[in-house]
């Protein structure tokens, strides 16, 4: 029994150091990264001296702002402002019509943290169709790549429009344009 112990405890021993080791490592590559960048993309780090503290998001590829002759990211500040950011669009598979085609249900929420709402929300929609009917003041497609929700009228900050729709395969849909109402 004494042996087992030994053992066990040479192996608790081997594997603290492995942690240890792991540990320093791990910390060492923060510092060589530097210790203040966040690992998930498109966040940008906080300044330590700064005194108003506020979560910076990198802007959208192309969208650029000039400062000292360099170019680099427009950051938006988020629940500073209103914009089509604040306009959430989720869409998941859900259970086929009894013809077997797939269904997808479609949802468009509010997500403005600063009490607006938003009319007017355009989708980028390409050719949408659907086997399904939907009802064209929650949804329509008014030309090729451009779709209205709710037909135009407001959503209210936390509130959420949804839809189904059913086709051989899901489209790929993304808010292009919406009018925020502080």
């Amino acid at each position: 029994m004494e042996v087992l112990t030994k053992g066990a405890g040479a192996i608790m021993a081997a594997f603290t150091l492995i942690l240890l080791f792991l540990s320093l490592h791990a910390a060492s590559r923060g510092q060589q990264h530097g210790k203040d960048m966040d690992p998930r993309p498109g966040i940008l780090p906080l300044a330590s001296n700064a005194s108003n503290r506020k979560l910076l998001v990198a802007g959208v590829e192309g969208e650029e702002a000039q400062e000292e002759g360099g170019a680099e990211f427009k950051p938006y500040r988020i629940g500073d402002v209103c914009s089509e950011q604040d306009v959430a669009l989720h869409q998941a598979a859900t259970t086929p019509l009894p013809s077997g085609i797939p269904t997808y249900t479609v949802r468009i929420i509010n997500v403005c943290v600063t009490g607006c709402s938003i009319s007017d929300v355009h989708l980028a929609c390409g050719w949408f169709s659907t086997a399904r009917s939907i009802n064209p003041a929650i949804f329509r497609r008014l030309r090729y790549n451009d779709c209205l929700i709710n037909d135009g009228k407001p959503i209210p900050t936390g509130g959420s429009v949804s839809f189904q729709y059913a086709n051989t395969f899901p489209y790929t849909l993304s808010v292009s344009s919406a009018t925020c109402n502080p």
